[in-house]
Parts: structure tokens; sequence; C-alpha cells
């Protein structure tokens, strides 16, 4: 994996950047093979924010690249992220530090991953107008990031990894059919938590299943909260797409199992850190149609304020093997509640 600045380590860095890096080839909004023709050579400067390390973001940032490099041989172009790929640490004044060093840059397009640096690079944005592609986005709506889904409106788009939070609740009741008790495990400031967990609290209702509710904003918080779910008698417990257990999950992961508390996920990448189960989309896909819609915009002209936020296909449950085997849940019952049921063992990156 490329190593990614910090904007704190980079701030010094910013004027050779400036200097060292030619102006990127200006765009019309024509979308035929004329601009496509007038592109051939041009170099565009491509800001790839990602909000933290864990592995779905990882994988996302490596498709996203590997999508950008694809598509450059075949248009004779060239899509320059190497001198612009930051990581934010999951610290506001540091991404707030990168939004404005990729603005001084004039950046052609920001590609932030995740909704907290998507919803920072918009604001700064607001007023020049660079075009933001985003990716890993639950809730752009709720987020305030676009107007819809269909028109996003001003100078942002991207793709959505929404999730479904009423079918991975429908296979914790498929595993348990009993369950008495669900625990609810989440960063409370992570905008994309709050509405998965609105529905799994009226889901849980509707069912007449009692919720236990703990929360976290470090590793050493979400410790504890998992502790405290497993001490209150949670028989499952579910996290939405939360960044923030997602880079605890390697250091809470054993205590579920000790205790044979299944733990399901947002992400694949939750049961790739140990958890039993991860449903949603599919992040590679996700990260190769970002790259898409960079280009759609550098490239052939689009326009963010009317290209509509790709949503993909949320149906795939990951299961972790080992985790399953420990806790001794036979999963092939869940076979029939998705659209995909993947194996997978514990690692600390997708291979």
């Amino acid at each position: 994996m490329k190593k990614r600045k910090t904007a704190m380590a980079t701030v010094l860095m910013a004027a050779v950047m400036l200097a060292g890096c030619g102006a990127a080839k200006e765009t019309t909004g024509a979308e035929d093979a004329a601009v496509k023709d007038a592109a051939d050579g041009a170099v565009y400067k491509v800001g790839i924010v990602q909000f933290v390390d864990d592995a779905s973001l990882n994988q996302i940032e490596a498709a996203i690249e590997k999508e950008l490099d694809a598509k450059a041989a075949e248009l004779g172009v060239t899509f320059n992220y190497s001198d612009y790929m930051y990581n934010g640490q999951a610290d506001s004044t540091v991404l707030n530090q990168i939004a404005s060093e990729l603005v001084a840059s004039k950046v052609d397009v920001i590609v932030p991953i995740a909704t907290p640096a998507a919803m920072i690079m918009q604001n700064a944005t607001e007023e020049n107008q660079i075009p933001v592609v985003f990716s890993a986005v639950s809730d752009p709506v709720g987020a305030g990031l676009v107007a819809s889904i269909e028109e996003p409106g001003s100078n942002i788009t991207g793709t959505s990894d929404a999730l479904n939070t009423e079918a991975v609740l429908d296979l914790i009741v498929t595993a348990n059919p009993d369950i008495k008790k669900i625990g609810l495990l989440y960063n409370k400031s992570e905008d994309a938590s709050k509405a998965p967990v609105e529905t799994a609290k009226n889901y849980c209702e509707a069912k007449g299943i009692e919720v236990i509710e703990k929360t976290g904003t470090t590793n050493d918080e979400i410790s504890l909260a998992a502790d405290a779910l497993i001490s209150g008698g949670a028989e499952a417990v579910f996290t939405p797409t939360d960044n923030t257990v997602m880079t605890a999950e390697l250091a809470i992961y054993e205590k579920f199992i000790e205790a044979g508390v299944p733990h399901y996920g947002g992400a694949d990448s939750f049961a790739l850190n140990g958890a039993f189960l991860g449903y949603g989309v599919n992040y590679e896909e996700l990260g190769t149609a970002t790259a898409d819609m960079i280009v759609e915009v550098l490239v052939n002209g689009a326009s963010p304020a009317s290209l509509p936020v790709v949503m993909l296909d949320n149906g795939i449950a990951t299961v972790n093997t080992e985790t399953a085997q420990a806790i001794g849940i036979d999963y092939s019952i869940l076979a029939d509640k998705c659209a995909e049921l993947k194996e997978i063992v514990t690692a600390k990156e997708f291979e």
C-alpha cells in the first residue's frame, strides 16, 4: 500500500508541490468525442483523502488507483494522484488542513473516502467549486452532501455504501430466532451511524427485542463499550458502517468470541478483522465505480450537480469462518437471506 501523507507532515511541502506540478488541462462540459480527443495527453491532479486507515477504506483507495491507472492508459491522459494522497487519521483538524492544501494546490478534483472526510471537503469547496467525488458515504442526503441521489446539485457527487439495516437484523434473528437482547455498538459522532442505529432500534421495538446501546469515540472507549455489552447480556451485537468501531475490531473481536456473542458489522472488513459477519457492498467495486465517476467529471466534462450518486447492491454477507466455528454458529442457514454469502478468515488487510 502506498504511503499517504497527513496534512501536518506536509505543510512545508506545499510550496514544492505547487512549483513542481504542471497545471491540469481544463475541460468543457461537452460529452462528445471532440472533448475526449482534446483531452489526449492532459494531466489531471486528483486529491485523494482517506478518513482513516481501515481495511475497507484501504481497499477502496487501492481500487480507485487501479481503475484510474487503467483509464489513463486507455484514454491517453494522466491522473496524478500520487502527489495528492492524504490520510486524515480521523482528526477533523488534520482533515481541514488537508482541504486547505488541496485547494491551494488547485487540484482538479477531490476524492474523499468516508462521510466525515466528504463533509469537510464539501465545506472547503463551496466557494471555489472544485469538483468533489466522494466514496463510501452511507447517507449522502442525510449528511447534507447532496440534494438528492438523482440530482446531487452543486459541485459534489459520488458513490454510496448505504446499508440495509433491516436485512442485517433479519440475519441476526434468523441465526437466533429466540434472541431477547441485541447490543448496538457505534460512534455517536459519526453521521453514517445515526440513521442505521435508529432503524435498528425501531426494528427491535417492533419485534419486542431489548436493545443495549453503547458508544465510543476512541479504540479504548470502544473496547470498554464492548465489555459493557457483554456484561449487559447482549446475545448479538450490531454495528453499522462505523469507521471508529472498524478500526478497533482487531482489538475487540476476541472479547465477543470468548463471550459467545456474534458481532454483525456493516462492511465486509468487520468480518475480515474478526467479527462474525460483515454485510454490505463490495468495496473493490465501489472504488472502481468512484474512479469511473472521476473520469466522467474530468475527461468527459460531466457536471457533478447532475451526475447521480451511484448506489451498489448491498446484499453481500461475508462470514468469518474461524469466528463462526469458535462461536458455534451454522451460518449456512443465512444463505437464503442475502444476495451472496462469502467466507473469509481473520486478517488485517484484504489481499
